[in-house]
């Protein structure tokens, strides 16, 4: 975990003062709304109770239908194209069907649609139509009923047949319109208000399902109560809305309207506050779209458990900025069954109703300490980091320029412990850069060295050959003591001749003169140039088919090759391959020699390039040592182009690839 972080989770620990007043907030804020829901609770309860003693027209117990309010009269044709308004809010009729009622200021009208996918069809008047699909409709008025059959063998007008006696004030016979599909059929008719309908009761009876063909419950007829309106008005409290509902949620009467508290301008809460309210204080809220003042069924949860004698309050969002409203619902009881739902509504202001403004400057005080603490811990966690982040830059690259520091090193004139840990880097890679430059000049200080002893020696041995062979007095016995010492010297020779040989490629090396060439055409000279040497083992060439021009030392590439390629063919078993791939790279160019052979040690992947460095066993007698110098001119030819060498496993185990990534020398000016 970075600095930042550490020091950032420190100054989480602040967070207790604002999580603290937070809290504190809240619970006063979840004190203040039960407080406001009881007040309201006990209001809607005392208007329940005047309801109740004043005789309100209050509907009656049990099941009942409700009638809707239509504004334009609706043409009794079969089809629903005048109840689109009314369709979401139809009543359930026997599980297959729905039901619709309406009424105007001269007709009650009636809308039954019934889903059945097989018919067994009939006329009224058929014998058989009561064993056929039909409806049984039932008239109520002053406690009397009479049932009428509604069936029909084609789509158009119906006649309904009566199945009781005739009863005063109920008309004869009945038309409607029957239209049917796919999916089932329709039944659309009307009876004048005038008749004085207060109950009605409809039943379907499917051939298939079976039944009781006559069977019909007769339901009460509710509407809204322009009277029960009036009543309510006068019990209901200024800024609060009453409604009075069926048991099963449909309005029966409604009065006042929502008006959040009047504040003055400087007193109404802004947009911050309202978003700090929202986001961090206010409990959660329903969506006002169920609990609009024009749909005529409220069907919510609290009304449902008003309806079953328990009282219910609910918050709900308001309609104005920034408000809330409280809900309570109680229900209206007469000998002792429910007859009604009352449901008050007041809206208030959040801000103000959930905290005073003294809590919330504490919460805002501590949340901008919070921020405050936050950003100057940040800040010296970003400072501290970037000093780190240079510290390790400059580490990186003594590390990559072999422990020789490129520049002086940074901070170490500062005072604090940073600038103690800069000062003692410092001292670290100078005493490692002056130890790589031994190892450097290692090579050239031994053969200069090793150059006058290996040549008394090696005078010295003659001498003595020529003497013991002038007397010849050698014995047998000393003769592979002399070779064996023979031997010895010309190993000896050929190691300073290595080193010298190592001396005068670095010089060379430094002292190369660039030009411009095409790398395709060198790197094709040196491939057709391995070819005889590969003996068994496959070389294959990957080129690019344009020329890749690059000012470069074309020499010094050629013998970087020749170094990878010596040290790969040593590792390729018999019958292996091996192949030298050409492409270009960001800015420059890439060389990599594959061979098949074994992997390279993990532990030696990062040295391979280093001087006197080798993987190969140790020389047997007879064969040439080899000091490792290879691949050090090898990162020599690269670095000189501005590029590194680089040795890696192929991914598929099979063996390694050795990879020159050049990018060219600087022109010089003239």
């Amino acid at each position: 975990m970075t600095l930042r972080r550490k020091l950032l989770l420190v100054a989480l620990c602040t967070l207790a003062l604002p999580v603290a007043g937070w809290l504190y907030v809240r619970q006063m804020e979840t004190l203040l709304r039960e407080g406001q829901a009881q007040a309201l609770t006990a209001s809607a309860r005392a208007m329940a109770r005047s309801l109740v003693v004043t005789d309100a027209p209050l509907p009656p117990a049990g099941p009942d239908w409700y009638v809707q309010q239509t504004v334009n009269p609706i043409t009794i044709d079969g089809y629903g194209d005048d109840w689109a308004p009314l369709t979401p809010w139809s009543q359930p009729l026997d599980r297959r069907g729905k039901l619709l009622l309406a009424e105007d200021a001269d007709w009650l009208y009636l809308y039954a649609e019934v889903r059945s996918a097989q018919r067994t069809r009939a006329d009224a008047e058929d014998p058989g139509a009561l064993r056929a699909d039909h409806l049984v409709l039932s008239l109520g008025r002053a406690g009397e009923w009479r049932r009428y059959l509604l069936a029909s063998a084609a789509p158009g007008m119906v006649t309904a047949r009566p199945l009781d006696p005739a009863v005063d004030g109920l008309p004869a016979q009945l038309t409607a319109q029957w239209q049917e599909d796919g999916s089932g059929y329709r039944v659309e008719l009307r009876v004048p208000r005038s008749l004085g309908v207060d109950s009605l009761g409809l039943s379907i009876f499917d051939a298939n399902a079976g039944g009781d063909p006559q069977a019909v419950e007769s339901r009460p007829l509710v509407a809204y109560s322009p009277t029960l309106s009036y009543e309510l008005g006068q019990l209901a409290l200024d800024g609060v809305q009453a409604r009075v509902l069926a048991p099963a949620g449909w309005v029966l009467a409604q009065t006042g309207h929502l008006a959040a508290p009047a504040t003055a301008p400087s007193e109404q809460p802004g947009w911050f506050a309202a978003l700090i309210y929202r986001s961090l204080l206010a409990n959660q809220v329903e969506d006002a779209e169920l609990w609009t003042q024009d749909v005529p069924r409220l069907d919510v949860a609290q009304v449902r458990d008003a309806s079953k004698g328990q009282p219910a309050t609910l918050w709900r969002q308001g309609e104005a900025r920034g408000s809330v409203v409280l809900a309570a619902a109680v229900p209206i009881e007469r000998d002792g069954q429910v007859r009604g739902v009352l449901l008050l509504e007041q809206a208030s202001r959040a801000v103000p109703l959930l905290a005073n403004r003294a809590l919330l400057g504490l919460l805002l005080t501590s949340f901008g300490v919070l921020l405050v603490a936050g950003a100057i811990l940040l800040i010296f966690a970003t400072r501290l980091s970037i000093r780190l982040g240079r510290l390790r830059d400059a580490a990186e690259r003594a590390q990559l320029n072999d422990g020789r520091l490129d520049g002086p090193f940074p901070m170490t004139s500062a005072e604090d412990e940073i600038g103690d840990l800069a000062r003692s880097f410092e001292r670290l890679f100078e005493v490692v850069g002056g130890y790589t430059d031994y190892l450097r000049t290692l090579a050239s200080k031994l053969s200069h060295e090793l150059n006058t002893p290996l040549a008394i020696v090696k005078s010295s041995l003659d001498n003595l050959e020529h003497a013991l062979q002038a007397e010849h007095a050698m014995p047998p016995d000393a003769q592979p003591y002399m070779l064996r010492a023979r031997d010895g010297v010309a190993r000896l020779g050929a190691l300073v001749r290595a080193m010298s040989e190592a001396s005068r490629m670095e010089r060379a090396i430094a002292a190369a003169e660039p030009e411009d060439v095409d790398l395709v055409a060198v790197v094709r000279g040196c491939s057709e140039a391995y070819r005889p040497l590969a003996g068994t083992r496959r070389l294959d060439t990957v080129l690019p088919s344009e020329p890749m021009m690059m000012h470069c030392a074309p020499e010094l590439i050629a013998q970087a090759l020749d170094k990878l390629f010596d040290n790969a063919l040593s590792f390729t078993p018999d019958g292996g391959w091996l192949r030298l791939t050409l492409r270009e790279a960001d800015h420059g160019a890439e060389i990599e020699l594959a061979n098949q052979g074994p992997p390279l040690p993990a532990a030696m992947q990062g040295r391979l390039f280093d001087s006197l460095v080798s993987l190969r066993d140790k020389a047997t007698p007879g064969d040439a040592p080899h000091l490792g110098l290879g691949l050090y001119v090898v990162r020599l030819v690269a670095e000189r182009h501005g590029g590194v060498a680089m040795a890696r496993n192929l991914d598929d185990g099979s063996g390694v690839a050795f990879t020159l990534q050049l990018h060219g020398m600087p022109r010089q000016r003239l």
